[in-house]
């Protein structure tokens, strides 16, 4: 995810801490009398093999957009879903990187979709204080000891705290509360191009309609404790705009010297041009010719998660967590959380054109790329954007330059009061948080294959734990935390145990 969330995203405590808040006591006893002291007991007692198992999961790079590791890193989450009690576990392959299909049928009433990532950002290791695909144990201070590895928070670790939830389950001899389908790619990180190939396999398709829902296991933990829910999330579309003199019949074929460009045209130039077209003059509103017409109006109801989230969450805490000091446009913290949540944009990833090695190099490039990424909100999709993005580069004489779809999907949405929701606000309340109730994630995950057509189905992120760097250097995951409001591995296993006896018990 996919993707960043309002502030930095993303345990339980080895032991009671005496005058610890309400979130680090342990309540293994249920107020509606069901115990679960021995799969507690077991989490805890699995806990070096939940590690374990942890870092085996990063030392596996699986890099879509490189193609590196991608089909050993499938195979490695068979074994893992295998090893968790799943069965039968099925390879699904796409156009793509290879996707996985499983079920865990525990005879219960009701049955659960769970989604799943196995493939990870790309690296530069030079960027890292310890080596990406190490998995080191890290002592950080203010919050104990993490996980560091690419993948550790985005998402390996929350996924690997709910199958230690499904070991400890099985381990106590209990059986679990309701059944699971589990659908899992290997293509997130590059915009899920083939997901619906997997989606609309016609068993896969049969087994999530008996579904009340789907969720992705997440460290929804601020550093402060808190957590966000999130009522949906935008939609993306992820491209390469490509300028070259041979598809314009301008400027030069192949890289040629730099003072002939007295009388030649240049590729590179002509790709600025048709980027400062995108957006207005300050780069913050799209300006694609019909790109904002279908956008939702934001409701009386999210207007008001926003006041409230204004008021709960430091503007200070947040610019430092992100390194910033202003907002666009200077824009108070109520508008910049409004933006956020409602508005789409038009971002640059990159800009690659002619050399960009040490010194100078007196070339005039034949080709210059740009890399975007579109972010989408209701009432958006992916199609619409697209064809009006082409069409407005070609009103404005740049239909030549290449717009190349490399992945994408349409917005989500789920009702705050669907029982998956409404199971997510209970556990987090169980546990001494008061969580915030958010309109829609600021990044992107293909859920939208669950809540469009034909499934409509509610879907969400739930998880305690906390971790954070996604698609950045020194990417990690809270193991063991000093924070007593900060819930670590076993704590975010637990959180599964009880959002699954929640969603048995939700209707």
């Amino acid at each position: 995810m996919t993707r960043p969330i309002l502030i930095d995203r993303r345990t339980f405590l080895e032991g009671a801490v005496a005058g610890a808040t309400a979130l680090a006591r342990p309540r293994w006893t249920r107020a509606d009398g069901r115990d679960f002291v021995g799969i507690r007991a077991q989490i805890e007692k699995r806990h070096d093999e939940s590690v374990q198992r942890l870092q085996e999961w990063i030392r596996q790079p699986s890099i879509a957009a490189e193609n590196r590791g991608v089909s050993e890193g499938c195979d490695l989450m068979i074994r893992l879903l295998r090893d968790a009690g799943f069965g039968p576990v099925t390879r699904v392959e796409t156009d793509g990187q290879p996707g996985v299909f499983a079920r865990l049928d525990a005879g219960a009433p009701r049955t659960i979709g769970v989604y799943l990532m196995y493939d990870v950002k790309q690296v530069d290791p030079a960027e890292w204080s310890s080596p990406p695909w190490a998995a080191a144990l890290v002592d950080r201070p203010g919050l104990g000891k993490v996980v560091m590895g690419r993948g550790a928070v985005n998402q390996k670790g929350p996924q690997s705290a709910f199958l230690a939830a499904l070991h400890a389950i099985r381990s106590a001899g209990r059986k679990l509360p309701v059944n699971l389908v589990l659908v899992a790619e290997g293509e997130e990180e590059i915009g899920s191009p083939h997901f619906q190939q997997i989606i609309r396999k016609p068993d896969v398709q049969a087994a999530l309609r008996s579904c009340t829902g789907v969720f992705m296991p997440f460290a929804s933990q601020g550093l402060d404790g808190e957590v966000q829910i999130n009522l949906g999330a935008k939609g993306i579309i992820e491209l390469e705009l490509v300028a070259s003199g041979e598809r314009w019949g301008r400027g030069p074929r192949k890289d040629i010297h730099s003072s002939l460009k007295a009388y030649i045209d240049s590729p590179a130039w002509h790709l600025v041009q048709a980027l400062v077209t995108l957006v207005t003059a300050d780069g913050n509103e799209p300006a694609i010719d019909g790109f904002a017409d279908k956008v939702r109006a934001l409701s009386n109801a999210e207007k008001s998660m926003i006041a409230e989230a204004s008021r709960r969450i430091k503007e200070d805490g947040t610019k430092k967590q992100l390194g910033i000091e202003h907002w666009v446009r200077d824009v108070g913290w109520p508008e910049a959380l409004e933006r956020l949540a409602s508005r789409p944009t038009v971002n640059i990833e990159g800009l690659v054109g002619g050399y960009t090695g040490p010194g100078g190099k007196t070339i005039l490039p034949h080709k210059a790329i740009a890399k975007l990424d579109l972010r989408l909100v209701p009432d958006m999709t992916a199609a619409e954007s697209l064809a009006k993005l082409k069409a407005h580069l070609a009103k404005r004489g740049f239909g030549d330059i290449e717009v190349n779809m490399t992945g994408g999907y349409d917005p989500t949405t789920t009702p705050a009061d669907s029982a998956l929701i409404r199971a997510q606000a209970a556990v987090y309340r169980r546990s001494g948080i008061d969580p915030l109730l958010w309109p829609r994630l600021g990044g992107s995950w293909p859920g939208y294959v669950f809540t469009g057509e034909p499934l409509r189905l509610p879907a969400g992120h739930f998880g305690l734990g906390h971790g954070s760097g996604a698609h950045a250097p020194d990417e990690y995951y809270v193991i063991e935390s000093r924070n007593p409001k900060v819930q670590g591995l076993d704590g975010a296993a637990y959180s599964f145990v009880e959002y699954l006896h929640e969603l048995a018990a939700t209707s």
